[in-house]
């Protein structure tokens, strides 16, 4: 059975993240992709010139009308944006069987700020609860925590546990901020401990590296594989999207990765 992802993300009309990157990844793992869409940017690989948000309850009206026509297997939430907007997406996931992957999205790779301060709060109180997963990267683990970012293994370590006290079922906490050779993730949840390494390519081209491993993540959850193989196939997968993020050649910044490098037309 091919799974329905769902994706509650904002657009970046550069393909390289957000949710045109979240429907690559969906559909490059074998997923049935679908898009709710929270947020305009204007953005390329240089960085962001604008951001216009979707209202609230346009967000909740797409949500609506998926759930009411079409099985979720998975979701998968991205940039949501303001406070309105997360309170929103919590209300119409409200009953949904599903596992939820949340990948609290608050700056983009060039700084600019894709979450209001003032939401932060909102998504700390009312979507980590509800998710089956968190994929922060450091910068993002340190708003949610209202401390220092993390700046080794150790570090990780702690702020993964203070994560899992805000209610997720589980913590995907992502390294690849830490200034060392290789790129390591923490898998975290009560039964569960898993140390994810893996090398750092070298390269420029790593525009949306979090929507994909975490919409990934959430078709492997909805193939029904356990969160531990989940999670230890997404970020192969988005690894060697990265490694072969070169022979793309978009922009003039950070480039996007590379979501379907498995393909047969996309070898060297």
């Amino acid at each position: 059975m091919i799974p329905n992802i769902l994706s509650i993300a904002g657009s970046d009309p550069s393909g390289g993240a957000g949710i045109q990157a979240d429907i690559k990844a969906i559909s490059a793992r074998g997923g049935y992709a679908m898009a709710v869409l929270t947020g305009l940017t204007a953005q390329n690989t240089q960085g962001v010139s604008a951001v216009e948000l979707v209202p609230a309850a346009m967000v909740a009206a797409q949500i609506k009308a998926i759930r009411d026509d079409i099985r979720v297997d998975a979701v998968k939430i991205g940039m949501l944006g303001s406070a309105a907007i997360i309170e929103a997406v919590q209300e119409a996931l409200d009953g949904l069987d599903a596992p939820v992957v949340l990948d609290p999205v608050m700056v983009a790779k060039g700084g600019d700020r894709l979450l209001q301060a003032e939401a932060v709060a909102a998504l700390r109180d009312r979507l980590l609860p509800r998710a089956t997963v968190i994929t922060p990267n450091l910068p993002e683990a340190a708003d949610l925590l209202g401390c220092d970012e993390a700046v080794n293994l150790e570090n990780m370590r702690r702020q993964a546990v203070d994560l899992l006290a805000l209610g997720p079922r589980a913590v995907l906490l992502k390294g690849g901020h830490l200034d060392q050779p290789d790129s390591p993730d923490l898998l975290l949840a009560a039964d569960m401990h898993l140390d994810l390494g893996g090398l750092r390519h070298v390269t420029r081209n790593t525009h949306g590296t979090g929507c994909t491993l975490s919409s990934a993540l959430a078709c492997e959850l909805g193939h029904g594989r356990l969160l531990g193989e989940a999670a230890r196939n997404a970020k192969t997968y988005t690894a060697r999207a990265i490694a072969h993020a070169n022979l793309l050649e978009v922009g003039k910044g950070h480039g996007p990765v590379n979501h379907f490098h498995a393909f047969p037309f996309n070898q060297e």
